[in-house]
């Protein structure tokens, strides 16, 4: 979609000569910021001032002069925990920017909205995961394709996104699928920096049939020697691509290598080798990278990590995933195989570096452990509009994977702007 823009910090320091007069300009543009924010208490209405203090600006500021540097390419946001910021997720009205019904979490009623008031704080010293900024986000990849391709949470990730963009700059719809309610491939431009975001449905990543295509189906038919047709026909046009799958491994499917069987998942009766899902998974996510790494010209390929569901009880019981609050530190852990999907993908894109000649940046957006400490933000029974109206019955079907719009899955995109504005070499 446009030629690809090499990453660049936008200034260089040279070491010891510039030292000196950097630190003399933080502490004069420190004190000029003291008597600015006395000012405003001073002076300035409530309205405009809580403004102030909760804005993307002064987060920015904060990190670079109060930290000491605007680079937060030594932060690891992996872990942490959550913490209340209110108002911090209340960026977008999900309705007006048409994100998928099932998501709309206000709109369908829900009545708390407590969810929208917490954000990650990285447990690393000194780190802070600054607040989303469209405009930041948009100069880092003016004139490119920014593409998601994966499973449904890939799709509520690509959403959020063009949710967080569109709050701050028009954009249109340039293509969606055409039967109703079909979300498989949708297209949004943002004319302003001429950048375009896709979505790509593609949930094993690799070419299969079965469940996946129709529901009815008992199970899934995976040919793993061979990647999904419309993403990776579209792969040389990507220049920022974010990989994002899992959960449909976990699904009874037969995997193919051509016409060979490999092995099958959760099939006992088909009388082929069970071989699990870690190993399709892994070989799925290594041929993505490849093809991705491979298309002859510079782009950054960002991996996620595998963010996990909350059903606590069956998957129509209204009180599957009920609870209100984020988990602290130390109630949850992450599930011993949602760890190895994790180190999964941490061994697939650090083997992709290492191997690469540098024309492709190959990242992790590690979500796992901030993902598992949100079993709040699913839309649970608000999958549909005031599902209680009459009554509270016994069966209702509950959505704990997806998150709310807007949400948790809000701070993906935060980190993901922070890998695209650091490690620029």
């Amino acid at each position: 979609m446009g030629a690809y823009q090499p990453l660049h910090h936008q200034h260089s320091h040279k070491p010891s000569s510039t030292h000196h007069g950097r630190v003399v300009l933080a502490w004069l543009f420190s004190a000029v910021l003291c008597l600015a924010l006395l000012h405003l208490l001073c002076c300035s209405p409530r309205a405009a001032r809580e403004n102030v203090f909760f804005s993307p600006l002064l987060q920015y500021i904060t990190s670079a002069y109060i930290h000491g540097s605007t680079s937060t390419s030594s932060c690891d946001y992996s872990e942490g925990q959550w913490v209340r910021a209110a108002g911090h997720a209340r960026r977008y009205n999900g309705t007006e920017c048409n994100v998928k019904g099932s998501e709309d979490c206000v709109r369908n009623g829900r009545p708390d909205t407590s969810y929208l008031d917490w954000r990650w704080q990285p447990a690393a010293p000194g780190c802070q995961l600054p607040g989303f900024d469209a405009g930041a986000f948009l100069g880092a990849v003016r004139g490119e394709h920014v593409a998601f391709v994966g499973d449904s949470m890939a799709r509520n990730q690509a959403e959020s996104l063009v949710c967080l963009l569109g709050a701050s700059f028009p954009y249109h719809l340039v293509y969606s699928d055409p039967e109703p309610g079909t979300r498989k491939f949708w297209r949004w431009a943002f004319p302003t920096h001429n950048v375009t975001v896709s979505v790509y449905w593609a949930p094993f990543l690799a070419r299969a049939t079965g469940r996946c295509e129709n529901y009815s189906l008992p199970y899934n038919s995976v040919h793993l020697d061979a990647l999904a047709e419309r993403w990776s026909g579209d792969a040389g046009t990507m220049d920022v691509a974010v990989v994002s799958t899992g959960h449909w491994f976990w699904n009874p499917s037969v995997y193919y290598n051509g016409s060979e069987v490999l092995g099958t998942h959760l099939l006992p009766e088909l009388n082929h080798t069970g071989i699990g899902f870690l190993s399709p998974y892994r070989e799925a996510i290594r041929a993505s990278i490849r093809r991705l790494a491979s298309a002859g010209r510079a782009r950054a390929v960002v991996v996620a990590t595998f963010s996990p569901a909350h059903f606590e009880k069956a998957w129509d019981d209204p009180a599957t995933c009920a609870r209100r609050l984020p988990y602290t530190e130390g109630e949850r852990e992450v599930d011993a195989t949602h760890a190895q999907l994790r180190s999964i993908v941490r061994e697939e894109t650090a083997a992709a570096a290492a191997t690469d000649g540098g024309a492709t940046r190959v990242e992790v957006l590690d979500v796992t452990k901030l993902a598992t400490m949100r079993p709040d933000g699913h839309p649970s029974v608000y999958m549909k509009r005031d599902p209680f109206a009459r009554g509270v019955p016994e069966r209702l079907q509950s959505d704990c994977l997806h998150f709310c719009l807007p949400g948790p899955v809000d701070t993906f995109n935060e980190i993901l702007l922070q890998l695209l504005l650091t490690k620029r070499e």
